[in-house]
């Protein structure tokens, strides 16, 4: 098992285990936890916009180092973990929109 740092809010960091996540999370106000004040659905949602919500919330969010780590760990098959998106337990860039691509980019 990986270990990731945590950086508390006082600043200082302490070294956790991914198995330790949900306890180190449940320790940490409530309201500094993006995935857990807004609708979880944003995590999973079918949008590209929504997709980078959420993304953009785990910037700021105290456990996202450890919540990334885990998720690589896991190989998580889809949603947005510690800021990144995951597609079959790959990060991936951005969540393409539904339907086929447009055949020529200029027609646009």
């Amino acid at each position: 098992m990986t270990v990731s740092e945590l950086v508390r809010t006082d600043g200082t960091t302490a070294d956790v285990s991914l198995g330790q996540l949900h306890d180190t999370a449940g320790q940490v106000d409530e309201e500094l936890l993006p995935c857990r004040v807004n609708n979880p659905e944003l995590w999973f949602a079918e949008s590209p916009a929504d997709v980078e919500d959420a993304k953009a919330l785990c910037l700021a969010c105290p456990v996202q180092a450890l919540c990334l780590d885990g998720a690589l760990e896991r190989r998580e098959p889809w949603g947005v973990w510690g800021g990144q998106l995951f597609l079959q337990g790959v990060v991936i860039p951005r969540k393409r929109p539904r339907g086929r691509p447009r055949k020529n980019e200029a027609a646009a």
